[in-house]
């Protein structure tokens, strides 16, 4: 009986664990689509994992950044760089979205 509630605990791990791969690799996509077309990022900035060769803003591929920093980033913009949030160019999810993106996509 304990093997199998074991084994039942470690079934529902995998499954769990499955179902946010999944998850996070449809969001990955969705960042990508967001990040070359939607906001055009690639049009400014280079990223090797979005194939964008941008010569506006900063490498993506040189910088330290985490999902917060390129969160605040795209919501409220920097220098030349438009406040997607602010000006509502992007929805709150799409800017979720796309700062998880950038901030796993970053110098790979």
């Amino acid at each position: 009986m304990k093997i199998l509630r074991f084994l039942l605990i470690i079934l529902f791990y995998f499954i769990i664990s499955i179902q946010n791969t999944i998850a996070d690799e449809a969001k990955m996509l969705k960042g990508l689509e967001i990040f070359n077309e939607t906001a055009a990022c690639a049009g400014c900035h280079v990223l090797k994992a979005a194939g964008s060769e941008g010569n506006v803003g900063p490498n993506l591929d040189t910088v330290d950044l985490t999902y917060e920093s390129v969160k605040e980033m795209v919501t409220y913009g920097l220098g030349v760089m438009p406040a997607y949030g602010e000006e509502g160019i992007l929805t709150d999810k799409e800017i979720d979205i796309v700062s998880f993106y950038v901030a796993n996509s970053a110098g790979k």
